[in-house]
């Protein structure tokens, strides 16, 4: 979620009212009765056709208390305001888990375990210790592949919806070069802390003036002497609050250009602000500046073509097979390869070039055919070979050093335009979710 987003009107009505019931509901998990161990579960909040329950809500808290721990976040957030993100997350899950259902979008249990056994790789775990490391920790097998379950139908959701449906214009890669290259190199990117006090769509003059008020006695408690971290967690609507506003390391060219602007003034520690844009007021503090990551890229490339047979009904192995090697003696007895791949190749697209394939690049296919290309000496034609696509020959004409650096930077330029619209898309799929359905809190404490 970009970090200079905000709620809806309806979801910030929403919000204040679930703020008002949360501190009854702090006091009433903290009291001796509501940690008893027989206690019952309850249900807090209905999501659509789901509902959320007081352990559900625990857990979620429990979570997001350990992954701001491992961050070493500096001063902690509140207890209400752990409680409201653990709540929020849980309704936005059960959401989009309905709305999968309703398209179809599901994760079979194959999928499930390879998910699993990647986690367990990058942990340097089998499977089994993986499945011990967890019950270590209190957490049952079966929820764990339940959570990575869900995850990976959400990620779909949003990949379908949303992130498939974006679409990059080469203006849009040129501008953010241009913004790029117009900052000191070794300002490519900054660290922000940022306190957002929102204004909704078409607000009043009075909710304006509201808001900027509001903007300034935050601002004044920082002047005071107040941490902006602290002061972020306690007034900002920013989605990154409970970090302390701390939006990570971001590409310059990248932020909105009115942010642009303001970020380009400051210096290490100091702060801009208030500042209002379409959906509110601004403070920022500049944690640190840095270089980009880009940096001159030179790769081995080589010059190939290559003559390939498929295999079917008709066609096994064993006649692909034999069929390039009579195909590769002629060349080596003087037959023209290229007129051989015109005439032989199933590979349209390069048959009609004589089967040359260009300069590749490390990583451009599949690693079977890079294999074999890159123990092929020049000018040589290596011995029938399959890949997925069938059986090939492959005869190496050269190679070169190739500097890539301006392709890798529109690559990146292409990536950070993606990033920055596919959060802001995400955002606003998940905030018409959030107010198109029906959600009623239970947070209040019977007496």
């Amino acid at each position: 979620m970009p970090y200079w987003t905000t709620v809806s009107t309806a979801t910030a009505e929403k919000m204040t009212r679930k703020y008002l019931l949360i501190a009854g509901l702090i006091a009433w998990l903290a009291s001796t009765s509501a940690i008893a161990a027989e206690l019952l579960d309850r249900i807090i909040a209905v999501a659509g056709e789901d509902v959320v329950m007081l352990s559900e809500l625990r857990s979620k808290a429990q979570q997001i208390v350990g992954e701001l721990r491992q961050a070493n976040t500096n001063p902690m957030p509140s207890q209400d305001r752990i409680l409201s993100r653990a709540l929020d997350e849980l309704i936005l899950e059960k959401l989009q888990l309905a709305e999968a259902q309703r398209l179809g979008i599901e994760a079979d249990q194959d999928t499930v375990a390879q998910a699993i056994s990647r986690i367990a790789e990058n942990n340097r775990l089998s499977v089994p210790q993986l499945r011990e490391a967890l019950a270590s920790e209190g957490m049952d097998f079966r929820q764990f592949q339940n959570k990575i379950r869900n995850q990976l139908i959400m990620r779909r959701l949003i990949n379908r919806e949303v992130t498939n449906r974006i679409q990059i214009s080469k203006s849009e890669v040129d501008q953010h070069l241009a913004r790029q290259e117009a900052a000191p190199q070794a300002r490519g990117q900054v660290r922000l802390l940022h306190i957002l006090i929102s204004t909704p769509d078409g607000a009043s003059p009075q909710q304006i003036g509201e808001a900027g008020q509001k903007a300034q006695a935050a601002r004044q408690r920082i002047d005071n002497g107040e941490d902006f971290r602290a002061v972020a967690q306690a007034m900002s609507d920013g989605p990154r609050a409970i970090n302390g506003g701390d939006t990570g390391w971001l590409d310059i060219a990248g932020l909105p250009p009115g942010f642009i602007e303001f970020v380009s003034e400051l210096q290490p520690g100091q702060l801009q602000g208030p500042f209002r844009s379409a959906n509110g007021f601004h403070i920022i503090k500049a944690e640190g500046f840095r270089q980009s990551d880009i940096e001159r890229q030179i790769v081995r490339q080589t010059h190939a073509r290559h003559i390939l047979i498929r295999t079917d009904e008709i066609t096994s192995d064993d006649d692909a097979r034999e069929r390039l090697n009579q195909l590769r003696e002629r060349a080596l007895q003087g037959d023209d390869f290229a007129n051989l791949a015109r005439s032989s190749s199933a590979d349209q697209a390069s048959a009609i070039k004589g089967g040359d394939l260009g300069w590749v690049s490390p990583g451009n296919m599949v690693a079977e055919f890079e294999e074999q290309m890159n123990r092929t000496p020049v000018d040589a034609i290596s011995e029938p070979f399959k890949t997925r696509f069938g059986w090939h020959i492959v005869q190496v004409l050269g190679h070169r050093d190739h500097d890539e650096t301006e392709e890798a930077r529109r690559i990146a330029a292409r990536e950070a335009v993606r990033e920055r619209k596919a959060e802001e898309a995400t955002e606003q799929y998940l905030r018409r979710l959030r107010d198109e359905a029906y959600v009623e809190l239970r947070l209040q404490v019977e007496e």
